[in-house]
């Protein structure tokens, strides 16, 4: 980040910055919010069009029942107050890729308000609205003869479903703004109404920023920025912009309202256009649309569809398997490394084996790979069956990091290279093996006793001797087959 040499740790600290954010979330719906068009992402520049996202004359909305239920459960996932009446309004607007002229949208009537998001510190961040809105089309300006001198125009994407969810003015940092991204991208993504895909545009986010002397009430003039990409440049942009907007007023210079851009390359924002005077968007209530109504009803059955959120989840992974709250952090960043650990945990002799591997042995193999968890040649079954193996003396800790980094090198799960690389080893000389386990046998006389007494665990106390007894070679499968044998089980 390109910060000012100039600007004193007295000067930074004197001010305090103040910031909202705006989300746009797509929903994951097969079609658009007014139409039956395709929302399908990639497909060539407008073909997924029709004379309703084209605003032809005559064509009249349609509301999609899926967008709406999306739009509900992804607000009562963020807490918010449901209105049971909504209005649909028009934002008038010119732009190329706007083909209406107006956005549907909704503006002082929205579905939902007053939520909250809380972050680590621990602070509570509210929301004031989320509501439902068209997307529009499309301006292209690269890829095409003469691109300098011309902008193409996608109307693919116009009257795509999308969710704004717009933040009080209470984040404090740029660290903060980071944290609640990343919160509210993980909670919208245990609900499945969207992908949250940045790269397409499943979600994009502009941010205002302003600073005030510390302790001021009133707040100082913002600026806008937009044209981020990611959370990491949201977070330096912020950081940027905080820093420019200090220097400026420190040198008796005034902050202009306006809408900025970041150039992630030289760490900067640039003025985009000036916001001097308010865009007056002329909304009125859309005539085409009746209100949209959500009844106690209707609320109840998406209420219903509410998965168990990340937080609820952290805390329950602690209480049921004995994990730290880091693991549990780290196992619940996707609802489906959650599931999947859920399942292996419950199969695994020790969980927290489980959650351990995932830390030590796992997430540095996929940070050096440039893979994210989803993307592991080793699935959590192999993760658990690993810890079993270790856990009862089958494998040395050296022979996992061995056989882990053999999965990784042939993009194989663990439990086919276990049985690629360890059991034609195990099973030479099965004589030698029963000799093993008799002897094994004969030194824990109590415990034959208590397996033949009908307490059938104690042959994991066998399996276990026996496989130290190998060095971890012999098959843990053989072994127990033959442990059960040999006892009579």
């Amino acid at each position: 980040m390109a910060t000012s040499p100039d600007l004193s740790v007295s000067a930074r600290t004197k001010y305090e910055p103040v910031i909202g954010l705006e989300v746009h979330v797509q929903l994951l719906t097969v079609t658009k919010i007014f139409c039956s068009c395709s929302t399908r992402f990639g497909d060539p520049p407008n073909t997924n069009v029709c004379p309703v996202c084209l605003g032809l004359p005559g064509a009249l909305p349609v509301l999609n029942r899926k967008a709406v239920e999306y739009a509900v459960l992804a607000a009562m996932a963020l807490n918010c107050r449901i209105n049971e009446t909504s209005i649909f309004a028009r934002k008038n607007y010119f732009y190329p890729d706007l083909p209406k002229g107006y956005q549907i949208s909704q503006y002082d009537k929205p579905l939902a308000e007053y939520g909250w998001i809380d972050v680590p510190g621990p602070k509570r961040i509210g929301i004031t609205r989320l509501h439902l809105e068209e997307d529009a089309g499309k301006s292209l300006h690269e890829g095409f003869p003469d691109a300098d001198q011309k902008t193409a125009i996608d109307l693919n994407r116009s009257g795509v479903p999308l969710i704004e969810i717009v933040s009080e003015p209470e984040i404090s940092s740029p660290d903060e703004a980071y944290e609640y991204l990343t919160r509210l991208k993980e909670i919208i993504l245990y609900t499945g109404v969207s992908d949250c895909n940045m790269e397409e545009g499943s979600l994009r986010c502009d941010a205002n920023v302003s600073v005030r002397p510390r302790g001021q009430k009133e707040f100082g003039t913002k600026t806008e920025v937009k044209n981020v990409n990611s959370f990491r440049f949201i977070r330096e942009a912020l950081e940027y912009e905080i820093e420019r907007q200090i220097e400026v007023i420190e040198s008796g210079g005034r902050i202009t309202q306006e809408t900025r851009l970041y150039n992630a390359q030289e760490g900067k924002t640039y003025g985009m256009r000036s916001k001097e005077q308010a865009h007056d968007y002329r909304y009125f209530p859309e005539p085409d649309l009746l209100p949209l109504v959500v009844d106690e009803k209707r609320r109840s059955e998406i209420r219903k569809l509410l998965p168990e959120l990340p937080e609820a989840r952290r805390k329950r992974l602690v209480a049921d398997y004995g994990i730290t709250e880091y693991d549990a952090a780290v196992l619940t960043a996707s609802k489906a490394l959650a599931d999947q650990f859920e399942v292996a945990a419950k199969s695994a002799t020790n969980p927290k084996r489980v959650a351990n591997l995932v830390q030590s042995e796992l997430a540095g193999r996929l940070k050096a790979k440039g893979l994210s968890i989803e993307q592991s040649p080793i699935s959590m079954k192999g993760v658990a069956q690993s810890a079993d193996l270790v856990e009862s003396g089958a494998i040395s800790s050296k022979m996992l990091k061995d056989l882990y980094d053999l999965s990784f090198e042939r993009n194989k799960d663990f439990s086919v290279v276990y049985e690629e690389e360890g059991r034609p080893q195990q099973s030479r000389d099965t004589s030698a093996l029963e000799k093993t386990i008799d002897e094994v046998i004969a030194s824990n006389p109590k415990q034959v006793e208590q397996y033949r007494a009908g307490k059938k665990t104690v042959a994991v106390f066998f399996v276990g001797q026996v496989m130290k007894a190998s060095k971890g070679q012999a098959n843990p499968q053989l072994v127990n087959e033959l442990v059960a044998k040999k006892l009579g089980g």
